[in-house]
């Protein structure tokens, strides 16, 4: 007999084709009047609630492909958050043991999620060193045959994930008439592979990176000593750099809620201050920024109050 029943989606299957919505407040005389439009593209609304759900996917997929790791093997990854609870939840899915790691300075809603699906964390002291002695420590252990690493920060599956999904969702999205993309630059895995599909439909779409200021601590905002520079990272490939400050985008995380109904994290209003930025150099212009995850991961900080 010949089954005829739905076939219905996985919650896997719900990562991607996020929401691209126009600010209407934010923007002011660098908006309408010099011709821009400013689009946020919502990836808070993937399931674990980040951007990071897409390559999580896309390196714990392709590496099953490869044959490098079966359901039942152990994950280890250094995580300063996000791509920890993605990896989180994909390791729920197919039948994974995760062990992660993460700078103990960092929301304790991120590593309550992290815990909710399953995950074991391993917490070390930021004042050793941060995402550095995490990776450090995360390397350590699969030398010692404790797990297998993704590593994030080289693996190519990174990148992939957003020029496969991202980068076509926002062409198809703006119907190529994106010109500028803005992100937030952590492991460099969206900007690194946005650029790359953005660039192979219109070489002149141009691509800017939010980095930290001297002396910022925004969460998903990193500049790495040379030494810790992801493998996956082409400066090349970034047109124009934002020294993104502590105050601003906290402070714009407050106005993206308050004014324009967006939840976001400091990050993503860190890729918001840039996009600003650009705004204010150009004219008829069509920006897009990335809300990478959902501001309900930072309320403990205060950053809300």
């Amino acid at each position: 007999m010949i089954s005829r029943m739905k076939k219905y989606l996985t919650i896997e299957d719900t990562i991607g084709a996020t929401p691209l919505v126009r600010l209407q407040r934010i923007p002011g005389g660098v908006g309408e009047p010099r011709g821009n439009v400013i689009l946020a593209k919502l990836e808070g609304n993937n399931p674990a609630g980040s951007v990071k759900d897409r390559a999580a996917s896309s390196m714990i997929r392709h590496a099953e492909e490869r044959g490098d790791i079966r359901p039942g093997d152990t994950l280890i990854e250094a995580t300063s958050g996000n791509t920890g609870i993605a990896l989180a939840m994909m390791a729920a899915v197919r039948g994974y043991k995760m062990i992660l790691i993460m700078p103990d300075n960092l929301s304790v809603e991120r590593r309550a999620s992290m815990t909710a699906y399953g995950a074991q964390l391993i917490l070390t002291p930021a004042s050793q060193g941060g995402m550095e002695y995490a990776r450090d420590l995360a390397t350590r252990m699969q030398a010692e045959g404790k797990g297998k690493v993704l590593d994030q920060f080289a693996n190519a599956d990174n990148p992939r994930a957003h020029f496969e999904s991202t980068g076509p969702e926002l062409w198809q999205q703006t119907d190529g008439r994106i010109s500028h993309f803005v992100s937030a630059m952590g492991t460099t895995g969206t900007i690194m592979g946005v650029a790359a599909y953005l660039r192979s439909r219109n070489p002149a779409v141009r691509i800017v990176g939010a980095q930290p200021a001297e002396g910022a601590q925004i969460p998903g905002i990193r500049k790495w000593p040379e030494a810790y520079q992801p493998a996956i990272y082409q400066p090349a490939e970034v047109d124009e750099f934002e020294s993104i400050g502590q105050a601003e985008a906290e402070g714009m995380a407050r106005r993206l809620a308050a004014e324009e109904g967006i939840f976001g994290g400091i990050s993503s209003a860190g890729a918001l201050v840039a996009a600003m930025r650009v705004a204010a150099r150009v004219e008829n212009a069509t920006i897009v920024f990335i809300v990478c995850d959902r501001g309900d991961r930072y309320l403990s900080t205060g950053v809300f109050n």
